[in-house]
């Protein structure tokens, strides 16, 4: 990292999502939606802030695991923390969410541009993205089939798995 990037990756750190005057804080939203443990979350939320500051030192387009989307999305959601105080504040540039068009043309896009990220993150970090939140390319893109639902209303039961 120079000593530009270092400075940035500082501040991106140091940026707190968790409003201490809030009583149903951030991450505890994040995990409550996603089904995540604390501690699965708060690590979430810390590649999450890693992802930002490679879209912004990389130079070229990446893609996040679905665990850094779903941190993303929920961020995006607190228009003002994202928007006034992320972006504007921390990082000093407006990062837009894209999401794919579908077809064949933007799943290949989309792979490669992961395919960068991990490569980034290693170079960046130092160190390989954790496996838990960042996957490989073919279970990034293959376990997608998610739908929100009640869990007041409707029990989950996990499919077995079959050889």
């Amino acid at each position: 990292m120079t000593e530009e990037q270092r400075a940035l990756w500082l501040k991106v750190r140091a940026f707190e999502l968790d409003d201490p005057e809030s009583a149903f804080p951030f991450s505890s939203r994040l995990a409550r939606e996603n089904g995540w443990t604390l501690e699965y979350t708060l690590r979430t939320i810390e590649e999450y802030k890693k992802f930002m500051f490679l879209i912004c030192v990389a130079g070229y387009p990446l893609t996040p695991s679905d665990q850094v989307d779903q941190v993303w999305h929920l961020h995006l959601l607190y228009t003002y923390s994202y928007w006034k105080e992320f972006c504007a504040t921390v990082l000093k540039r407006e990062v837009h969410h894209g999401p794919t068009k579908g077809g064949k043309q933007e799943g290949e896009k989309f792979n490669d541009w992961y395919t960068k990220t991990l490569d980034t993150y290693t170079a960046i970090f130092q160190e390989p993205p954790p496996a838990d939140i960042w996957p490989v390319n073919q279970k990034r893109f293959s376990e997608i089939n998610y739908q929100r639902i009640n869990l007041d209303k409707n029990w989950i039961i996990k499919k077995p798995f079959i050889l």
